[in-house]
């Protein structure tokens, strides 16, 4: 059993804490967060100690930590774990700044015990349109359709620190696009418009993008992306190739639909990200118990960070200029 820290008792962070403290390998030993009492009540939820990030970079016996911090801290934590030989799941993204990311090429690229925390990779149905997508059930792979839309607008005071549509939400879908693709996009090119809030607009971002990516060998991948859908939390990819289509289809709060006279009703979206993505959340702490054990390579790493976080800018910087970015 591996003992670990969880950096962060916010939203994403009680999530990870809660499913350390459940899984068989391991042990959450600590809970660290600049707000004490939000600490004391992680803590007491999951039978772990409160502490701070010094004293859990110093205890031997922790071998790996969880960074769930504000995103501005994600990249000096990380530094500093991985120096104190620490195995690391951070949240996404890296960093805000693309070249401060790549300057930790040399301290965080390479074999490192570091796992970003793109959920999505581990989401099962995502993964089986992937298995599907290689054993060539469609054919070569030609382009990609990737929906992600919100419920509903997330707090200003939230907008303001995030980062962006494009390295808070959109990134997920950027990572996304390049695990499919098989290939790298070199051309990247976004449209986005603030139609939802407009205290979205205020705060100096956008709410609504629809962003193309091109590679070489000319496959193109969509993606649509929205703060507000009004029907739910939209999830949904779609595949083409020549001989049809592999679609990964929203989940439902359940099976159950009712057939009448005006045809089938079905269930509501699951519309929350974290009921969305509870099993892919559980999934993804325990390959990082894998990789802390020498039985796996993380899945996504640092190049794959600064890779979707190149994405994520080009995307902002095509916005910007009405042209497409060239990477």
């Amino acid at each position: 059993m591996f003992d670990v820290a969880v950096i962060g008792a916010g939203r994403i962070g009680r999530i990870h804490a809660k499913n350390a403290a459940g899984h068989p390998r391991l042990n959450l030993k600590a809970v660290v967060d600049p707000v004490g009492d939000n600490a004391a009540t992680l803590a007491a939820e999951t039978g772990a100690a409160v502490s701070t990030f010094d004293a859990v970079l110093a205890d031997p016996s922790i071998r790996g930590i969880v960074v769930a911090s504000p995103t501005d801290q994600h990249l000096d934590q990380t530094l500093k774990a991985i120096a104190a030989g620490k195995a690391v799941l951070c949240e996404k993204p890296i960093d805000q700044d693309l070249n401060t990311a790549k300057g930790a090429a040399a301290q965080l690229g390479g074999k490192k015990p570091l796992l970003l925390g793109f959920n999505r990779r581990f989401d099962r149905h995502f993964g089986a349109l992937k298995r599907q997508l290689d054993a060539g059930r469609v054919g070569p792979l030609e382009s990609l359709l990737i929906v992600s839309h919100d419920p509903a607008p997330p707090p200003i005071a939230y907008v303001k620190v995030s980062g962006g549509l494009f390295k808070d939400m959109a990134i997920h879908d950027f990572d996304m696009a390049r695990y499919l693709l098989g290939e790298e996009p070199v051309e990247v090119f976004a449209s986005a418009s603030c139609l939802v809030d407009p205290g979205i607009g205020a705060a100096g971002d956008v709410d609504t993008a629809k962003t193309v990516l091109k590679t070489a060998s000319g496959r193109i991948c969509v993606i649509s992306n929205s703060r507000r859908s009004g029907y739910g939390y939209d999830q949904r990819i779609e595949a083409y190739g020549e001989n049809g289509l592999l679609k990964a289809d929203n989940v439902l709060e359940s099976t159950v639909a009712h057939w009448g006279a005006g045809g089938p009703v079905l269930d509501a979206f699951q519309n929350f990200f974290l009921d969305r993505y509870a099993e892919a959340y559980r999934a993804e702490v325990d390959h990082f118990a894998a990789v802390m054990a020498g039985e796996a390579t993380p899945l996504v790493g640092f190049d794959d960070a600064v890779k979707a976080l190149e994405l994520a800018e080009a995307a902002a910087l095509s916005v910007k200029t009405g042209q497409v970015v060239k990477l």
